[in-house]
């Protein structure tokens, strides 16, 4: 099947890189950070399959429970795609504390996690996807809307059972793109993977935290190893739906 909706999403000439997207909000310079700190000068922000979404929580028992497992923030992240018919949304495991996996029209989606007051953050892409990316990515999409969150495989980050620990992981946590249920960040990676923008050989979907793809760094020996996105991503930049005034901006 993905390979079938793949060939045509190709035949249709679907392109990462064709017309110009609409703009939706703004984003302030990129940094290394995750506060809420507005660097300016702001741009608009023009979405493209392949950018990485992130988003933070800041009650007490998400910040306790991530801390807890060692993933700190952000706490959630997800992916932007194109639909087949060539719309934009961001594919996400369990949007809004839901157990299901989503794929939302861009503009709604970062409104509401601002109604919320979760701050959102964009990893843009250097350089645009070429189709093949695009298409295989938009396939991936598609396949796992509607299937589960891994709720209880993301409980399991809380014990012993976890497969992010020492040298198992030279083993443990590979790619693995047919399961029922994933959580969020194990999501955004298999997604990675399935987009061939890194590499299916040493990616670990199911030790992979928001953090680690936020950051380029990680606690954990093997992810900070083997997972740096610096030369396709541009770091996190902080998105709002408006501007402020110069004044208000530190730069």
């Amino acid at each position: 099947m993905a390979s079938a909706l793949i060939l045509l999403l190709l035949v249709s000439g679907l392109s990462a890189g064709g017309e110009a997207r609409n703009p939706v909000g703004f984003l302030y310079q990129p940094a290394y950070c995750c506060d809420q700190v507005l660097r300016g000068p702001a741009s608009p922000y023009c979405p493209e399959p392949g950018d990485l979404v992130f988003c933070t929580d800041y009650t007490i028992f998400w910040c306790v429970t991530h801390d807890w497992a060692g993933a700190g923030h952000p706490h959630h992240s997800g992916i932007v795609v194109a639909r087949p018919d060539g719309s934009l949304g961001v594919l996400e495991a369990g949007p809004y504390d839901t157990l299901r996996i989503r794929v939302i029209d861009i503009e709604p989606h970062f409104k509401k996690y601002t109604e919320m007051g979760e701050p959102i953050w964009i990893r843009k892409r250097r350089t645009p996807l070429t189709c093949e990316q695009s298409a295989a990515l938009t396939a991936f999409a598609m396949e796992k809307e509607g299937k589960r969150f891994a709720l209880i495989r993301q409980g399991a980050q809380l014990t012993g059972l976890r497969c992010r620990g020492g040298a198992r992981l030279q083993f443990m946590g590979k790619p693995h793109p047919d399961r029922c249920a994933y959580f969020c960040s194990e999501l955004a990676t298999e997604a990675l993977v399935a987009g061939r923008m890194i590499d299916p050989v040493t990616a670990r979907p199911a030790a992979t935290y928001p953090s680690d793809l936020f950051f380029d760094r990680s606690a954990n020996k093997y992810i900070n190893d083997h997972l740096n996105l610096s030369c396709d991503w541009l770091p996190p930049a902080r998105w709002l739906g408006c501007t402020f005034p110069e004044t208000a901006i530190q730069r």
